[in-house]
């Protein structure tokens, strides 16, 4: 990495994490004689560039790891709260920084936890690693009907390197799974069973557990190739059009204050769902849809102690550190049943709800349920003509507001993991918890995808923006379908479709 630029490149890559991983990925094995250049705002936390900080074994690097992602005013210190705001009711998990202001609007629920990574590999150095398929009205039309989606979303699992075998071992997996199948799986067909989750990660032959990050997205091809440089440190504050067309984008770079223009044919902004936006109204690209249709999954989470355990054979910790008792298991979203659930051990699991039992390790577990948001227009992020973030880029608003339907849907999702946790064990406390908006991570909509230019959408269903032809947009702020399960697996599937578009535009010419 070497902080100065090059005057052009073929493509222009904003953002490291997953998804702007995957375009390097691709075009590094479809198009090979392309130049690439990716820029990452954040800085490198790990080796290789972009990996899961969970793969760091030291607990303190581990944290300074996590602390250096926490956004433009990171300092590294004792503290392990995360973010810039840290009070009892907005609290940032590690490695994430929230936004400083304009999460809520008064009269609006707003989205008072919402936060984001800066740091080579984005959220992905700090994710679950959960990679389940999307479901039922969860699926993208236009590419069902194109035939496309599965083919995508099998793409994106060996981007990520997906496996469901790796808690194989756990003691508690099967006995957690036949609970909740007994308690769930009447009238599913066998897709939307309970489960194994899919999970973006592997286990060595020394029996470490390796988490997926940017890292496994990029894969030997991209890291070998003479033709892709990653810059870290380096603000993208705008993309350039001319003749209508994106020719560019002007970065500065973080460690000197100096700001250069690198020209490209193809510019990719894989920010995230709330800074990709932001860049093209930074740029003045400000479609209709910019913006809109914002929509966060509603966490509920809930604890129970495993009923009536089997007593153990050995220890239950793996080589990773982590306890390796149940693993994580899936309980699929479908329309009728419109969450998405997943059970994990407590040290597996990114939200704090309970202390294990030093008497019986493995013994508690959690649950969590992400529901389905209903799309509005009116739920939207905004930016300002005159204010400033962090970055002194444009400062966002956040207009968001759950419908009479959202709150029947979590009314109806707090009984519902009531009930699946005394299927699995005793509750630690008969009340479930809702976790404040924004707690998911999984931001989407933001320049949604569409089947036509019709204001409703920001890009085609191969990520280009409808009014700036060669500006493509990635990440999950291109799904356009309200989903409950962890969209990364289907925001990487998205980032491949386009990726494949652009090489095959530079193989033509």
């Amino acid at each position: 990495m070497t902080g100065r630029y090059p005057a052009s490149v073929d493509v222009a890559i904003v953002g490291s994490g997953p998804a702007g991983a995957a375009y390097a990925r691709i075009l590094s094995e479809r198009a090979p004689e392309a130049t690439i250049a990716l820029f990452e705002v954040g800085p490198t936390v790990t080796y290789p560039p972009g990996a899961h900080v969970k793969n760091i074994a030291d607990p303190a690097e581990r944290a300074e790891a996590q602390t250096r992602s926490e956004g433009p005013h990171a300092v590294v210190t004792a503290d392990r709260t995360g973010g810039i705001v840290k009070t009892s009711q907005r609290r940032a998990r590690p490695g994430t920084y929230l936004l400083e202001s304009g999460y809520q609007v008064e009269g609006e629920d707003g989205l008072p936890v919402a936060a984001m990574s800066s740091n080579v590999g984005g959220m992905a150095a700090h994710w679950t690693g959960a990679c389940p398929r999307p479901n039922d009205s969860e699926r993208i039309t236009v590419l069902d009907a194109e035939g496309k989606l599965d083919e995508l979303l099998s793409e994106a699992e060996r981007l990520l390197g997906v496996t469901t075998d790796a808690f194989d071992q756990s003691a508690y997996g099967s006995l957690v799974r036949d609970r909740l199948a007994a308690a769930e799986d009447e009238g599913r067909i066998a897709a939307t069973r309970v489960q194994r989750m899919p999970l973006a990660v592997h286990r060595r032959d020394d029996g470490n557990l390796v988490w997926s990050g940017s890292d496994v997205v990029f894969g030997d091809v991209t890291r070998e190739n003479p033709r892709f440089t990653l810059f870290d440190e380096s603000l993208v504050t705008r993309v350039i059009v001319e003749d209508g067309r994106a020719a560019g984008v002007a970065v500065t770079d973080r460690r000197t204050g100096e700001t250069s223009e690198v020209r490209a044919r193809f510019v990719v902004v894989a920010a995230d769902a709330l800074r990709t936006p932001q860049i093209l109204w930074a740029s003045g690209i400000r479609p209709d849809a910019l913006g809109r249709y914002i929509n966060d999954q509603a966490q509920i989470v809930f604890a129970v102690r495993i009923r009536d355990l089997p007593a153990l054979e050995g220890e239950g910790a793996g080589a990773t550190g982590l306890s390796e008792y149940s693993g994580v298991t899936w309980v699929p979203f479908t329309d009728d049943m419109p969450f998405h659930g997943q059970v994990m051990q407590l040290d597996a699991s990114p939200v704090k709800l309970a202390d294990d039992d030093p008497a019986a390790p493995g013994s508690i577990v959690g649950l969590g349920l992400f529901c389905a948001k209903d799309l509005q227009e009116s739920d939207r992020v905004e930016f300002s003509e005159t204010d400033v973030d962090g970055y002194g880029m444009p400062a966002p608003t956040v207009h968001y507001t759950l419908t009479d339907r959202d709150r029947e849907v979590i009314a109806r999702g707090k009984e519902e993991i009531v009930r699946l946790g005394r299927a699995v064990g005793e509750p630690l406390d008969d009340r479930p918890f809702m976790m404040p908006l924004g707690a998911s991570l999984h931001y989407q909509g933001t320049t949604r995808l569409g089947a036509q230019d019709d204001g409703s959408s920001v890009c085609s269903p191969q990520g280009e923006v409808w009014e700036v032809p060669g500006l493509y947009v990635a990440g999950n702020g291109v799904i356009p379908t309200a989903t409950a399960c962890n969209p990364t697996l289907t925001g990487v599937a998205l980032a491949v479709n386009g990726a494949r578009a652009i090489a095959d535009q530079l193989a033509r010419s």
